[in-house]
């Protein structure tokens, strides 16, 4: 048989794969449209062998640490502890600072500073907004609300804003304006992702839709819950990961050998993430507790191991890049595959490795600069402050984004080789009639392999 002098139009490997002689010649195109070819039956057996008590293990651990719900407590009043109602700005006036900030007279709306003290009220021209709530068993009431000039919010006839309602205060100071109702901006952002998503990826879209709908509700009613009611955050964060993992790339993907790779790869690289990140949180003693956030979080529910909630977070928020190396690292080794069958794993291993090194750059890249992004209000503060790079490194708050930044690039620097090595083993070795073909194809060297052998 002679080789195929154009490639693109000689059918592709998966023809091969199919059971009786007399398919070799039916004209294929689903490696690159459709699930990859089958994997030998021996093989699958020995994923599933893997997967299977895994996948077992993820659903028990999920039955067991089940919350139940977010657990009760009192209303603090502070930072986002508040009770909140939907109002709107009905009447917006001029008015003089001074004849509203007249000695003896009380301040209105959210008129405090932070530390309680009385606020320095600047001369010129304030606004006096008339509120009202629109939600609740006030609805209907109206109050005052106070806007300076120099505030960085000011308020406009006919705008939606979130109200706070503190019940113990005086009935003239229940309610004060804390934020602006954004529901139909983000509303209409995210529509139009949706959009985007469903156009260019089709059904592919409408499942990674899917598949993000379904990673949100896991964070929702499993991991945040179930960190609250005083499970280990680590534990809880494996379980829920794994879950969220095996779901969104089963999913996306299709329940074949190649995802399966895939998800080996990435529960291999997640395990790394998870020794390297518990170590290092121990050995520079980050408690985890370093904002007013994690402040609140710690004053309302001490129990929780707020280290345990650092970690936690390192590992979900490395699982989504985790998940884009890996897939994309095994239908690299794929199709590479398809292309020139002969190949053996270690031809394949090279290959595939020096596709994740562009890979690798990229993605390390980005995930940094997606944390510095994060804490670049920070950066900038120690930058007024004229800090040096030592002493900004060491302090709690950077430590914590570098321990982070640094533990889950390792993981994703690590996902690449391993699981390109474990693809290029898999889909090398145990392909079915692969064990005919290195003695029909050795004369076909200088067509690079590409022909088929039946």
């Amino acid at each position: 048989m002679t080789p195929t002098p154009h490639p693109p139009s000689h059918p592709p490997s998966e023809p091969r794969h199919h059971h009786g002689p007399d398919e070799g010649h039916v004209h294929s195109h689903s490696h690159s449209h459709g699930p990859a070819a089958p994997v030998s039956r021996h093989l699958r057996r020995v994923i599933a062998a893997i997967l299977i008590p895994f996948t077992a293990a993820v659903v028990v651990g999920l039955v067991v640490l089940w919350p139940g719900g977010v657990p009760p407590h009192k209303r603090s009043g502070v930072g986002f502890d508040r009770q909140t109602q939907q109002a709107t700005v009905t009447r917006v006036v001029a008015v003089d600072c001074a004849s509203v900030n007249a000695p003896g007279g009380a301040p209105t709306g959210n008129a405090s500073t932070g530390d309680g003290s009385a606020p320095q009220r600047p001369a010129g021209t304030c606004k006096k907004a008339t509120v009202r709530v629109d939600t609740g068993k006030d609805e209907g009431r109206t109050f005052t609300e106070i806007v300076q000039p120099d505030q960085s919010r000011q308020l406009h006839e006919g705008e939606k804003v979130v109200v706070a309602y503190e019940p113990s205060a005086p009935k003239d100071l229940q309610y004060s304006v804390t934020d602006v109702d954004r529901k139909f901006p983000m509303a209409l952002l995210a529509g139009i992702f949706a959009v985007a998503v469903v156009v260019v990826g089709r059904m592919r879209g409408i499942m990674a839709l899917v598949a993000l709908a379904v990673s949100f509700l896991v964070l929702g009613f499993f991991i945040l819950p179930a960190i609250l009611q005083g499970a280990n955050p680590l534990l809880v964060a494996v379980v829920g990961s794994s879950a969220i993992m095996l779901i969104a790339l089963y999913m996306c993907h299709g329940l074949s050998a190649r995802t399966s790779v895939a998800v080996l790869g990435t529960l291999i690289s997640l395990s790394l993430i998870g020794v390297l990140g518990s170590e290092f949180i121990g050995w520079a003693a980050l408690t985890g507790n370093t904002d007013d956030n994690t402040g609140l979080i710690h004053g309302l529910y001490p129990h929780i191991d707020m280290s345990g909630l650092l970690l936690a977070g390192v590992i979900i928020g490395s699982l989504g890049v985790l998940d884009d190396v890996t897939v994309t690292q095994t239908s690299a080794v794929w199709e590479l595959h398809e292309a020139n069958p002969s190949m053996g794993w270690r031809g394949l291993y090279r290959a595939g490795i020096r596709i994740g090194r562009d890979h690798i750059a990229s993605v390390v890249n980005t995930l940094v600069l997606a944390y510095a992004g994060a804490a670049l209000p920070l950066l900038l503060l120690f930058s007024i402050a004229q800090s040096s790079v030592v002493s900004v490194a060491g302090s709690e708050l950077v430590a914590e984004e570098i321990v982070r930044t640094l533990v889950g690039s390792i993981g994703l620097v690590a996902s690449v080789p391993v699981t390109t090595i474990l693809a290029a083993v898999v889909v090398s070795t145990d392909r079915p009639g692969t064990a005919a073909a290195p003695a029909a194809a050795a004369p076909a060297r200088g067509g690079r392999g590409r022909r088929r052998k039946r």
